[in-house]
């Protein structure tokens, strides 16, 4: 037991060591105007970084991020899953009312597309200037639609156009803007992992646009299932650590460390992916260091969702979901409030711990401060601009903040100061009862309070019903569901 503690503690000081060794003297900056880069993990759930209280994955380099900067305690997400949580942050609306509001799927790849009049943060922008990316997975419109993301104001796109094809980390294709980019049938595995070959193209949009303000969507697949990473010596790490087993080889097995085979150890791939994925960000900072620009860059991370429990995933032995009950697919907290992060050096005072409640509709107004434009109004998000700054005394605050699901028999839910409500089955039932939490006295939402207090939970019905606004493409409740 005792080895197996220090190897952990040998581990995360090698990681933190590989992590300062990629920083360099930083040079002036020269853009006039702050970059902005969004990094997206995919289901990573709030309890899966060290820095909210995980102890089974080394996550350095975020808990890096944490202590440059501010963590936030009450940020959600859009929604419980993949397509409508990335709909709402790049629109600003809650999903009552986006324009992908499910993961609706179009063959032969493609979901729902964003239309015409879909407005986007990235169109923001790029009218403003700003050169804009995304690198990983996409999920708002199959190829050749009104969806695709150079019709949502991205200059440059690398990776999945499609959500589903994303759950393959070893793809016969990706996408390059709008062209389909066959990967070499021939090559070796590891070297065609595709989410880093994500990774290595968004750290070149860096080299290459430094010298111009820039939007970078760091949209990454990691760590969502299906659970595959390199057997690499950090698999092998978690595969002892969690298993307490010795590396198995097979006769053909190369001597190269790298390319070692192991039996499948879902949840040391799980593991792995996650510090894969914290290797990316220790990447990003340092690119950023090594172009001058780290100062005038505010990076913000966070995740689209709540842990999933696919490909044999176990958030509970990682208490993935935190205190939080539910995870991916629930709106109970552990499904929707995420790991929320923001460094900003000389903006973001260091070591900050912030418990605003947002989400992630407030990260286009926000975005449009920070690049000197006036906040949009005709959306659901708030900037939080003031807060991230330390001016609280200018900071607005939303009434509520609601969600809607459209898969396992429909869901809503709602946020009003500390109180939560809950409906399921709102597709499937006339009107289902809704559960009351005090999110104060209970964060788990162990105790539904609903019957104490009637006219609470009257007016948050009919908050609910105007949240809801009827879409024929996205009918949710029972009575849309018969038209």
């Amino acid at each position: 037991m005792l080895q197996r503690h220090f190897n952990f503690l040998f581990f995360l000081v090698m990681l933190l060591i590989t992590w300062q060794g990629n920083a360099q003297t930083p040079k002036p900056g020269k853009a006039k105007r702050p970059n902005i880069i969004f990094i997206l993990a995919d289901d990573l759930g709030i309890g899966d970084l060290g820095c909210y209280g995980q102890q089974r994955i080394a996550t350095p380099n975020i808990d890096r991020l944490a202590k440059q900067g501010m963590q936030f305690s009450q940020v959600y997400a859009g929604t419980a899953v993949c397509a409508p949580s990335r709909a709402s942050f790049l629109t600003g609306l809650h999903t009552g009312h986006t324009p992908v509001r499910g993961n609706l799927g179009f063959k032969p790849e493609g979901q729902y597309p964003l239309p015409d009049s879909s407005l986007t943060i990235a169109t923001v922008l790029e009218k403003a200037g700003y050169t804009t990316g995304d690198f990983g997975k996409w999920g708002l419109g199959y190829p050749g639609s009104t969806g695709m993301p150079t019709k949502k104001g991205f200059d440059v796109f690398y990776g999945y156009n499609c959500q589903t094809l994303a759950h393959n980390y070893y793809p016969d294709h990706l996408w390059q803007n709008d062209t389909k980019v066959e990967l070499t049938a021939n090559a070796s595995k590891d070297s065609i992992y595709s989410a880093d070959l994500i990774h290595r193209k968004a750290i070149q949009f860096i080299r290459q646009y430094h010298q111009q303000p820039f939007f970078l969507f760091l949209s990454y697949t990691l760590p969502h299932a299906e659970l595959s990473v390199p057997h690499d010596s950090v698999y092998e790490y978690y595969v002892r650590l969690f298993h307490d087993l010795p590396l198995v080889e097979t006769a053909n097995t190369p001597k190269n460390k790298e390319s070692r085979v192991f039996e499948p150890y879902p949840r040391a791939a799980y593991a792995a992916m996650v510090s894969r994925l914290d290797k990316y960000v220790g990447e990003v900072m340092a690119a950023l260091r090594k172009q001058g620009i780290a100062n005038n860059t505010l990076v913000v991370f966070s995740s689209d969702n709540g842990p999933h429990k696919e490909g044999g995933n176990d958030p509970a032995y990682f208490n993935s979901s935190g205190i939080y009950r539910g995870i991916k697919r629930d709106l109970y907290e552990g499904g929707i409030r995420e790991p929320f992060i923001a460094v900003w050096p000389g903006k973001i005072k260091p070591g900050t711990k912030n418990n605003f409640v947002g989400a992630f509709w407030d990260l286009f107004p926000t975005f449009q401060e920070v690049a000197g434009l006036k906040p949009s109004i005709y959306i659901d998000g708030i900037s939080l601009l003031p807060t991230l700054t330390g001016h609280n005394t200018l900071q607005k605050e939303h009434g509520f903040l609601y969600w809607e699901f459209h898969e396992q028999g429909g869901k809503q839910a709602i946020r009003v100061g500390n109180w939560k409500g809950v409906k399921t089955n709102v597709s499937t039932q006339a009107d289902p009862p809704l559960e009351l939490y005090d999110l104060e006295k209970d964060p788990g939402e162990k105790n539904d309070i609903a019957g104490q207090y009637p006219t609470l939970v009257e007016e948050l019905n009919q908050l609910i019903q105007r949240s809801h606004i009827y879409n024929k493409d996205w009918p949710l409740l029972l009575s849309e569901k018969k038209q």
